[in-house]
C-alpha cells in the first residue's frame, strides 16, 4: 500500500477541481477580483445556474483554494492565496 500524505492529497483535490472547466474559470476571476458573491459571480458567467455555481463553490472551497465569509446575508469567496501558491502557482502569473 502507498502512503500519501495529506499533502498530496490535498494537491490531487485541488487539481481534480480545477480540472472542471466552469471551476476553473470562477477561479479564474477570483484571482482578479476579490470578495464576489455568487450572484455577481453568476453574471461573469455565461449560462451557469445559481444553483449550479453553489456547487462549484462549495467545490473550491472543499480542497481550500477559496475562502468564504458571511456579511449579513451574503457570501463572499476569496482566493486562499497560501493554498494558491502552493498548490498552483503557475495560474498566478
Amino acid at each position: 500500500m502507498v502512503d500519501v500524505s495529506l499533502e498530496a492529497k490535498q494537491a490531487v483535490k485541488v487539481h481534480k477541481a480545477l480540472g472542471e472547466p466552469t471551476r476553473y474559470k470562477i477561479f479564474e476571476i477570483l484571482i482578479k477580483e476579490s470578495n464576489l458573491c455568487p450572484a455577481e459571480l453568476e453574471n461573469r458567467l455565461e449560462s451557469v445556474a445559481l444553483s449550479t455555481l453553489s456547487h462549484h463553490l462549495k467545490q473550491l472551497t472543499d480542497c481550500g483554494l477559496l475562502d468564504s465569509q458571511k456579511k449579513g446575508t451574503f457570501v463572499y469567496f476569496t482566493v486562499n492565496w497560501e493554498n494558491a501558491k502552493k498548490f498552483v502557482p503557475y495560474l498566478l502569473d
